[in-house]
């Protein structure tokens, strides 16, 4: 089954590279199911696999300074803090039974896992609904910066970054098009950068709590990086956003397939 993970790990790079946002929420499953991770441990290795993809896809939004200082500080600072206090005091206070629903008891690991396919969900229907027609930079220009909704945005998502391990960036760019007024392109270049940042805080809280099998690590996101290259290329003849409703009915196939396997089996 190894195998099979690591043949994932390049699709879900190539997905990042074509769509640029949601295929890293496919590594928890992979991790858990492919591989053999417990949940828990699964979010410390996809903060770092996370972590790594991002800051590869946004280089080249670095080098094009499509990257928002203002919002990574308004938007970061909070959600890199919630990060690392979910990672370092909140996780590891939930305790590893939870309560029943019926007959059916609730544990730490499926709870991480349902709280993953929520998200999911959430995402599928953000990549399935018909795009909202972007406003100008003029009209941009003429809103108000949202500094406290963003900063609370921030916050909120930073703690389930924490909690499943996921990037977060089918959240955290609507964010920043509707409260930080960015084009979509700087919106998507901010949220590589945030997603990076906690990402690797995420990760860095967890040392001496879990024991890495680095080499699998190594080769894993390497194979992601692989994935983010190829999709990259891609990317220049096919439309990342005719794809965007095929993976948005995939995940949500996913997020169902990963409550029924949690509540029933």
């Amino acid at each position: 089954m190894i195998y099979l993970g690591y043949i994932a790990a390049i699709f879900i790079g190539i997905s990042l590279g074509l769509i640029g946002a949601g295929g890293s929420i496919l590594t928890i499953p992979v991790l858990v199911y492919l591989i053999g991770i417990s949940p828990v441990n699964a979010t410390s290795y996809s903060l770092f696999i996370v972590g790594i993809s991002s800051a590869i896809g946004g280089l080249r939004y670095l080098k094009s300074n499509l990257i928002s200082l203002r919002t990574l500080i308004v938007f970061g600072v909070p959600s890199v803090i919630s990060v690392f206090f979910t990672r370092k005091y909140l996780l590891h206070e939930i305790p590893d039974h939870l309560f029943f629903i019926g007959t059916i008891e609730v544990t730490k690991n499926a709870a991480l896992m349902l709280l993953l396919a929520a998200l999911m969900l959430v995402a599928s229907f953000s990549m399935l609904k018909k795009s909202i027609p972007l406003k100008s930079d003029v009209q941009k220009n003429l809103e108000q910066y949202q500094y406290f909704l963003i900063f609370q945005q921030g916050i909120i998502v930073g703690a389930l970054v924490g909690l499943v391990g996921a990037g977060g960036g089918f959240l955290i760019i609507p964010a920043l098009v509707l409260l930080a007024k960015l084009s979509m392109k700087r919106a998507i270049g901010t949220s590589l950068a945030i997603i990076s940042l906690n990402s690797t805080i995420g990760f860095l809280s967890d040392f001496g709590m879990h024991q890495f099998d680095w080499n699998f690590l190594v080769v894993f996101s390497g194979l992601a990086i692989v994935g983010i290259i190829i999709g990259s290329y891609l990317s220049k003849y096919v439309s990342g956003v005719k794809l965007k409703p095929a993976f948005g009915w995939f995940i949500l196939v996913m997020g169902i397939y990963i409550i029924t396997k949690e509540l029933f089996f």
